[in-house]
């Protein structure tokens, strides 16, 4: 959308267009607008088909008739995430250096008595003063323009938090390092400590924690986050004076849809791994957040359990443990993987399906899907990956229950023993 059919877009006519009955199909709209010089069309298809990914993005938010892009709708954080963000801050004042859609700030500003709103793209800082405007964020100051010459702009100190989320998306190219990143974090590491005493950054899931101290210096904690089982952000925590003595926190925090705190686990991601002699009765699987931290040695010594090898994050124990954060499932067989054999382990459990999963084993899934002829299915597992000594093997299960049933004999003889 451009900045001529945004603010077309803002007349009250075809503001109103957005609201008459009928009007949920982009492409319908568009047709049926086709041609039409006096109306921004292509503009409010875009909003029809963004309403919709709203609703179950932002549930609440989207009922109050915001405006969007398609790209800052894709990029912005989800209620859940804001929320949680916007949990662990405090303070006066605090300036999102990178507003975007404007997610973010509206759960600041519930929790600041000012917030700055920094956007250097013209389209997305207009359209979020229409946003800010309906949902009487009178709290948010609006800058357009680069954020860091900005910040340079206010004095030292001036802000209790400051909020950024590097764009990872550049040229057309995503990246996951922050220095590739805009604004450079690494580079303004101490701009940015000079204007507020905490930091926190939002980088990409997918971005390895160790090495960043050499990057950022003041980094003291690492915040993984995931919500309903996905990973969603890391969260870069920085203050003013570097790390404790114990060095960098790592924690991995599991968010429901609606925002609640299930779980969390922190520690240094240097906990010792102990790898069982035998898949156990049950397989547990950690949930993303966990696993990327690098704390599901820290989820093992708290909860009794052993890796399966010393390669992946795939747990296992004799115990059930109803509550535990990830996916938990009750182990059928175990079998060493030898591919003229494996038909018929396949065979003699009947299975013509299953999902699969393979960390650390020669077969990507689909070909082990493609070579076996092996069809979808929401009921039997397949989890591909090694054993104790290293040599392929295939876990088979079905998810547990509680009160679930102990591994069978015939499992446990064909359950290879190290």
């Amino acid at each position: 959308m451009t900045l001529d059919e945004l603010r077309q877009l803002l007349l009250p006519e075809n503001l109103a267009l957005l609201e008459e009955p009928g009007s949920d199909d982009p492409a319908d709209f568009a047709m049926r607008f086709q041609g039409r010089k006096d109306i921004p069309a292509r503009a409010i298809a875009e909003q029809i088909a963004c309403r919709r990914k709203a609703v179950k993005k932002l549930p609440m938010l989207s009922l109050h008739g915001l405006l969007y892009t398609s790209l800052a709708l894709e990029q912005a954080s989800g209620e859940a995430a804001a929320a949680y963000k916007a949990s662990i801050m405090n303070g006066e004042r605090a300036i999102d250096l990178t507003g975007g859609l404007g997610v973010d700030t509206i759960f600041f500003s519930k929790v600041f008595c000012g917030v700055v709103y920094c956007e250097r793209d013209p389209v997305l800082a207009e359209l979020a003063v229409y946003n800010f405007c309906k949902l009487d964020s009178a709290n948010v100051e609006m800058q357009h323009g680069e954020s860091l010459s900005m910040l340079h702009s206010f004095p030292d100190n001036r802000f209790d938090w400051i909020f950024v989320d590097p764009a990872r998306r550049e040229s057309g190219r995503r990246s996951v390092g922050l220095a590739a990143a805009s604004p450079d974090v690494t580079a303004a590491h101490d701009l940015l400590l000079s204007k507020a005493p905490r930091v926190m950054i939002k980088a990409s899931p997918a971005l390895e924690p160790s090495g960043l101290m050499a990057d950022l210096p003041s980094l003291s904690e690492i915040r993984v986050v995931s919500v309903d089982g996905e990973c969603r952000e890391s969260l870069l925590l920085l203050e003013r004076g570097g790390p404790n003595d114990h060095g960098v926190l790592r924690t991995a925090v599991l968010l429901s849809k609606d925002g609640t705190v299930e779980h969390a686990t922190s520690g240094t991601g240097t906990e010792e791994r102990v790898v069982s002699q035998q898949v156990q009765t049950y397989f547990y699987e950690p949930d993303a957040a966990v696993i990327r931290a690098g704390l599901a040695g820290k989820l093992a010594l708290d909860l009794g359990l052993s890796f399966v090898n010393g390669s992946v994050d795939y747990l296992t124990a004799d115990v059930l443990i109803a509550d535990f954060p990830g996916r938990v499932f009750r182990v059928i067989a175990v079998e060493r993987y030898r591919p003229k054999t494996f038909r018929d382990f396949l065979r003699w459990h009947d299975i013509s399906g299953a999902a699969l999963q393979r960390r650390d084993f020669p077969l990507k899934p689909e070909e082990i899907r493609r070579k076996f002829r092996l069809r979808e299915s929401d009921s039997r597992y397949l989890f591909f990956t090694r054993d104790c000594d290293g040599e392929p093997v295939c876990i088979y299960g079905v998810k547990a229950a509680a009160g679930g049933a102990a591994l069978s004999a015939q499992a446990r003889n064909a359950a290879p023993g190290c």
